[in-house]
């Protein structure tokens, strides 16, 4: 697959905690206009392959492109959008306040905001301050903010977590709505049944990627009959793949 082809192109990305390596050499791509799923269990880098495709980590050595330009780079800052697994929001301001807030900084048009509170299913909250909402609502404020203005790339780290079985299928209708329009998705989780509902998956574990396929090509591959088997299934080939660095200071709680 080529650059052209792609919305995110790493190579060779090493980075570390401290003096514990969390990357070793990652080398991927996520295609455009896809939802990716970057799946593997908590602790196994995905949090600090994200903030490196968002150009916030620092990290030892590699390239990471995205939309054609090194990652971090200014052009990308309305092109890019990006939803933390701690929710960004103003507790002391309203949904509709922290939204307008965010439009303001983007430069997009006021209409935006009723657009991502729609779909977001957020109307019914859009007066309520944001610290009285629950963990799933605040987190759906996120994601709302992270829409604003269309942008070309979505990177959601674990956008899902706390939210009931209902919303959860919703949020993923939406992904694929976004992708069908033409956005390039990069979902992470932790949980086996969301990868799939995806279009691609990245399987990550102790830092390194262990399969970068479609969900069918990965069963086909594996002969296992679902992804949690096809993962056990090559975590069993690759034995000196492990998850046993701490987490450090920077990603703390997060995988």
């Amino acid at each position: 697959m080529t650059s052209e082809t792609s919305a995110v192109v790493v190579r060779d990305l090493r980075a570390r905690r401290g003096a514990h390596p969390v990357l070793h050499g990652l080398n991927l791509t996520v295609p455009s206009g896809l939802v990716v799923g970057l799946i593997g269990p908590s602790g196994c880098g995905k949090t600090t392959l994200m903030r490196a495709i968002v150009g916030v980590q620092i990290v030892r050595s590699g390239t990471v492109t995205v939309l054609g330009r090194p990652a971090g780079s200014a052009p990308l800052r309305r092109r890019v959008g990006y939803v933390t697994q701690d929710a960004s929001v103003y507790d002391d301001l309203t949904v509709r306040q922290n939204l307008l807030y965010f439009r303001s900084v983007l430069g997009v048009p006021l209409g935006d905001v009723d657009r991502v509170i729609d779909a977001t299913d957020l109307a019914p909250y859009a007066g309520q301050l944001a610290g009285s909402l629950s963990g799933g609502q605040r987190s759906r404020v996120s994601l709302a903010g992270a829409l604003l203005g269309s942008p070309e790339l979505l990177v959601l780290d674990e956008p899902t977590v706390g939210l009931d079985p209902v919303l959860r299928v919703e949020l993923w209708s939406l992904f694929h709505r976004l992708a069908a329009a033409g956005t390039s998705l990069l979902v992470s989780s932790h949980v086996m049944d969301e990868a799939s509902r995806c279009d691609r998956l990245l399987l990550m574990r102790g830092g390194e990627i262990l399969a970068d396929d479609t969900p069918a090509g990965l069963l086909g591959t594996t002969g296992t009959p679902d992804i949690e088997a096809a993962f056990l299934a090559l975590i069993a080939s690759h034995p000196s793949v492990d998850d046993t660095f701490p987490a450090g200071p920077t990603d703390a709680g997060h995988s």
